[in-house]
């Protein structure tokens, strides 16, 4: 909750980002996603985003975007030249959970999931298991369908909820409804990898 607004954090300009980016050029060359910007959610400063990822592939470092997708409109296909691996946070995908889940429509994450197929462009999915909301084999297969479906994910970041975060909410004093969720058992996510792989699926 602390990367939800944009008042939060330093302010950086483009070329000071790109100076720093460049400080470890070697490293991040050799490695996919060497580069990746996170958030809250990029794509809310994506002028200033795509002017970067611009900046930092000139310098031969591999880029990613790791995005909840909602604002994929914003790119268009030129955009997406300079990001060469997106990474699509899908919440849920039957449309009332994910609605209850983030009190979003998920109809323009998954038409970004879509355009990203039709573009044949590289993407993994990364899905967290949350108690009460996603912990169910219904929802985890229709994810696995999907994905299998669009034919350009490489692979399946299958995440289990924790609670490593509950301390923010409680900082700024804001109420968090998952406090007393249980992350889900080793044996249900095994089952939950097991579905993903049964249609093709590399799952991590």
């Amino acid at each position: 909750p602390d990367t939800w607004k944009l008042s939060n954090g330093i302010p950086v300009t483009l070329e000071r980002a790109i100076e720093v980016v460049k400080q470890y050029r070697v490293g991040l060359a050799t490695m996919k996603g060497g580069f990746t910007v996170s958030g809250g959610e990029p794509l809310m400063q994506h002028r200033f985003l795509m002017r970067l990822f611009q900046g930092v592939k000139a310098a031969g470092i591999h880029t990613a975007l790791d995005t909840n997708g909602a604002l994929g409109e914003r790119l268009t296909d030129e955009d997406l030249k300079s990001i060469d691996l997106v990474m699509l946070g899908l919440k849920a995908v039957t449309p009332d959970l994910h609605k209850r889940l983030t009190g979003m429509d998920d109809a323009p994450t998954l038409a970004f999931a879509r355009r990203l197929a039709a573009l044949k462009h590289p993407a993994w999915i990364r899905f967290v298991v949350v108690p009460g909301f996603t912990d169910t084999m219904e929802e985890i297969g229709k994810v696995a369908d999907l994905a299998a479906e669009l034919g350009n994910i490489e692979r399946i970041d299958l995440l289990p909820f924790h609670q490593l975060g509950k301390f923010k909410w409680e900082k700024l004093g804001m109420d968090y409804q998952l406090k007393d969720a249980v992350p889900p058992s080793a044996e249900f996510m095994q089952q939950a990898q097991e579905r993903f792989r049964s249609v093709g699926l590399n799952v991590v």
